[in-house]
């Protein structure tokens, strides 16, 4: 099946903002799960405009409060390889090289990442189901090894994003252009259900597109891990992930990717508790198994709650 479309360069971020305000107008970064969605008969832009060129766009720059602003447009090969972002906020840097293959991170861009859409492949085949126009979702009597477990329904698709975990541990805030002007969106409140949404994941609206990711200076230093648990050795999307920090002033972000359709923070009780320090085995078995004590698995997938639980107990152990 062919979709032609229409395609334009911008050379500003405003420029982009007033050509993507045309209607069925869709921004191309990287391209690397745009493309398959057009592919897939997912996605059927009319006009593509083309963000590489954009000035600016992949820079990476210190901020006056000791943070960092990344261009919506910086490669994760570049994010991950930034030597103040490895020094001051690594488990951004762990959480880009863990994406995929070298090629794809060469690809990629840091905002197309955080706006993928999901890998479920009921939706992805065109399957009747909440994302797509249907009026349920056929995971949850099929195949669903690999959806969430949490804050789960109507949809139970995962967000796939490694950064987008790291980015919720350090109270990322997202920069937004359109045409209509700019607005700052904490990454807490980026994403969406699909009961509050189904034709997307994010609260970007038609014409919008992210300008970049801040990163406060509060949320640099101190201990940052991010793991991921994988089918495969390498090459593949998390089971189960976890970005977990612990910040200077003691406070602590534990941060669950793989397991619901977004980054999934703990209770935050649970993260005071891991703050005090000098917990023993038994106590962080109690706290982990406390933190998924909503767990809600389907049919195929209760492995993933041991899967979150281990990687719960090691970052516990780790931070405390």
């Amino acid at each position: 099946m062919t979709h032609p479309f229409r395609y334009s360069q911008a050379s500003t971020i405003d420029d982009a903002a007033q050509q993507l305000a045309s209607a069925g107008a869709t921004s191309l970064g990287g391209g690397t799960d745009l493309l398959v969605t057009i592919a897939e008969d997912i996605a059927h832009p009319e006009l593509l405009v083309d963000l590489r060129g954009v000035e600016g766009g992949e820079s990476i720059e210190a901020t006056e409060d000791g943070g960092l602003r990344i261009g919506g447009m910086a490669r994760l090969v570049d994010v991950a390889s930034h030597a103040a972002v490895r020094d001051r906020f690594a488990v951004l840097a762990e959480a880009c090289d863990a994406v995929g293959t070298p090629a794809l991170r060469n690809m990629a861009t840091i905002g197309g990442n955080l706006c993928q859409r999901p890998r479920c492949w009921y939706f992805r085949r065109g399957v009747s189901c909440f994302k797509n126009g249907g009026n349920e979702c056929p995971a949850v009597d099929g195949e669903n090894q690999y959806l969430a477990i949490v804050d789960a329904g109507p949809c139970h698709a995962v967000h796939q994003s490694d950064p987008a975990v790291a980015l919720t541990a350090l109270d990322a805030i997202i920069e937004v252009v359109s045409a209509n002007g700019r607005r700052r969106i904490p990454i807490s409140e980026f994403y969406v259900s699909a009961a509050e949404r189904p034709d997307s994941e994010t609260v970007l609206e038609r014409g919008e597109i992210i300008a970049a990711i801040v990163l406060p200076g509060e949320s640099a230093g101190g201990t940052q891990r991010y793991h991921k648990l994988m089918q495969r050795g390498s090459w593949d999307f998390a089971l189960a992930s976890i970005a977990a920090c612990k910040r200077s002033n003691g406070d602590v972000r534990l941060v669950l990717g793989g397991v619901a359709p977004r980054p999934w923070r703990v209770n935050t009780s649970v993260e005071e508790d891991v703050s005090s320090g000098g917990l023993d085995e038994d106590t962080i078995a109690t706290l982990a198994d406390r933190a998924l004590y909503d767990a809600q698995p389907l049919s195929q997938n209760g492995y993933k709650v041991d899967l979150a639980a281990s990687l719960l107990r090691d970052a516990m152990t780790e931070l405390s």
